[in-house]
């Protein structure tokens, strides 16, 4: 149970409407025991048997005195078929409350089955958000995508929805077994000997559904990962030829999971029958032994057949049940998957009381040190960054320079060291005051399949057209939005494919605009432009950086020559720094080699 502890929490949450669902499955269990109750008279009643059948468990029944009194006086007075015809109007009655109680129980018990959905997939996606960017470096993206659909789905259909039956099928067993009880205690130890034989047997059959589901679940993610890897890069794909090599590829985990559902289903599917058939091998040996009790006028014909309509009647939720046990074992490694997520840890402590309100004098790099999964990448960097200055990070890829700028607005905390803003450490702000104070443009644009609008106000939703218009003027976009059918309202597709290159990087500079920000971080957003789009999102950026604090990482060298500092990395630590003059001068420099090299290009 402890692994469903998450789902029994969000039950919790509902426990008025849990309460009033088991009270209306208990009084629809106790109509149905009643109804059938009443066939014991009725039978002896048409059938004209010495005795009256079923007295003793009515007289046990709140009020049942009275109708078992009824019943015999009408009998007494040789009105037989008065008393069918009460016996059938109260077995109707008792069989439309049942019913109703049960539609009573089912509109309540839908919505709560629907709200655990939503809040679990509320949870995973609001977890999603908190994991630091590191998480999703080692992670398939198709994997957190499977947990989130495929595993939700699977917990939806196999446990959530099975935990009506676990609550009302054992309710409607007990009830059965305890009236069963009542008019036959000698036919009743046949069933507590060969009930729990019966559900041992299917306990067997169920242990490897666990495991066979966890396997599945693995690979639904791995093709999931293929399928968004092969519409990410399509154009590649068809450019190279290799339909037939990645088709092959999602062709053989499917058929994986196809031989692996069989499994699963083959054991799943044998559930019900198996049940019914045990339970029919009970009900034969019941009748083989109440029968030689009626010979020994041990008990009476009608109860017995009171006995074996109760005993059917069990079957059927015995049956259900089974199939919830089954259906919970299944689900069982798709909990366990969710809950692995919902569970890790969040490296990136959200532990600062103070907030950053005002960027005043400088952010200070302090004997930093970062280590990647015990693999170091920063080693000793101590950096000052005055407040209103543009320093650049220069250096070969892998020199750690997008790992030193992640460290500003804490997608990665530091190893050792510390780093200052105003002169307190970073981890005393709340991550999102230091945030709110950071714009990023990234090297590859990255927008949302959403109107242009919403896209430069994602900061800012409640930003005013006037405002949205003067951070496209910035951004040197205007004129392109203008031109577009729609203007502001244009949807830009999936990650702006309607958008050329250069467009989508003065969207994301636009965006940054109207944040506003006092910081500045830019991953060089010119690398992969063409020259004319490269001079417009330059001039843009330009701009944007007047009057505010710039960590710009370069690739293209000639865009940081008038930074205040240029600061060239190599294997995580710093080799050089200095303006470009003073760089350039170096002899065997690392900075003056790079320029060479793109200067020869």
């Amino acid at each position: 149970m402890k692994k469903f502890k998450r789902i029994l929490k969000y039950i919790g949450l509902y426990k008025g409407k849990i309460f009033l669902y088991v009270s209306m499955t208990i009084l629809a269990s106790l109509l149905s025991v009643f109804s059938l109750t009443l066939l014991a008279p009725l039978m002896s009643i048409i059938f004209k048997v010495d005795g009256f059948g079923g007295e003793t468990i009515l007289r046990k029944i709140p009020g049942g005195h009275i109708l078992g009194n009824k019943l015999i006086e009408l009998v007494d007075q040789g009105q037989q078929m008065a008393a069918v015809l009460l016996c059938c109007g109260f077995i109707i009655l008792a069989i439309f409350l049942k019913n109703l109680f049960i539609y009573l129980s089912s509109l309540i018990s839908v919505p709560v089955r629907s709200s655990i959905i939503i809040h679990l997939k509320n949870d995973m996606y609001a977890k999603v958000l908190s994991l630091p960017v590191g998480y999703f470096s080692e992670q398939r993206k198709g994997d957190i995508m499977s947990r989130m659909t495929n595993d939700v789905g699977l917990v939806e259909s196999s446990i959530v929805n099975a935990l009506e039956g676990l609550i009302k099928d054992p309710i409607m067993v007990i009830s059965y077994l305890v009236a069963m009880i009542w008019l036959s205690p000698s036919l009743s130890v046949f069933l507590l000997v060969l009930l729990p034989l019966t559900a041992f047997v299917i306990g067997r059959i169920s242990r490897a559904l666990k495991r066979q589901s966890n396997a599945a679940a693995v690979k639904v993610g791995e093709t999931l990962s293929i399928l968004e890897e092969t519409l990410g890069g399509i154009r590649i794909i068809k450019g190279f030829g290799a339909e037939e090599i990645v088709n092959k590829r999602f062709t053989s985990l499917n058929n994986m999971v196809l031989g692996i559902t069989k499994k699963m289903s083959r054991r799943r599917d044998l559930a019900s029958p198996l049940t019914e058939l045990l339970g029919v091998i009970v009900l034969c040996i019941v009748i083989y032994f109440g029968a030689n009790l009626i010979n020994r006028d041990a008990l009476n014909p009608g109860d017995l057949i009171a006995f074996i309509a109760m005993f059917a009647m069990m079957i059927n939720p015995a049956k259900a049940l089974s199939s919830s046990f089954f259906n919970v074992q299944a689900g069982a490694a798709a909990v366990e998957r969710i809950e692995d997520l919902l569970n890790t840890p969040v490296k990136i402590e959200d532990t600062g009381t103070q907030k950053l309100q005002s960027f005043e004098h400088s952010i200070e790099f302090r004997n930093v040190s970062f280590a990647y999964n015990d693999t170091p990448v920063l080693k000793n960097i101590n950096l000052v960054i005055p407040k209103g200055k543009t320093i650049a990070l220069v250096g070969s890829s892998g020199a750690g320079k997008s790992t030193l700028a992640d460290l500003v607005p804490r997608f990665h905390d530091v190893t050792e060291g510390e780093i200052l803003v105003d002169g307190i450490n970073i981890k005393e702000y709340s991550i999102q005051s230091i945030r709110d104070k950071i714009g990023i443009v990234s090297q590859e644009p990255i927008l949302f399949n959403d109107t242009i609008a919403n896209n430069i106000t994602l900061a800012h939703p409640n930003a005013t057209m006037e405002e949205i218009i003067n951070a496209a003027k910035v951004a040197n976009a205007l004129k392109f939005i203008e031109n577009k059918p729609e203007k502001f309202d244009t949807n830009i597709g999936d990650r702006g494919t309607k958008l050329s290159g250069g467009e989508k990087q003065r969207l994301t500079i636009a965006r940054a605009v109207l944040k506003n920000p006092p910081i500045l971080i830019l991953d060089e957003a010119t690398s992969s432009l063409d020259t004319e789009s490269e001079r417009l999102v330059q001039d843009a950026i330009n701009k944007m950086m007047k009057n505010r604090t710039s960590l710009v990482i370069a690739h293209r060298l000639s865009t940081v020559r008038n930074a205040d500092e240029i600061v060239v990395l190599n294997k995580g630590e710093i080799v050089e720094r200095g303006k470009h003059h003073e760089l350039m001068q170096i002899e065997n420099g690392i900075y003056r080699k790079l320029v060479d090299m793109q200067e020869m290009v």
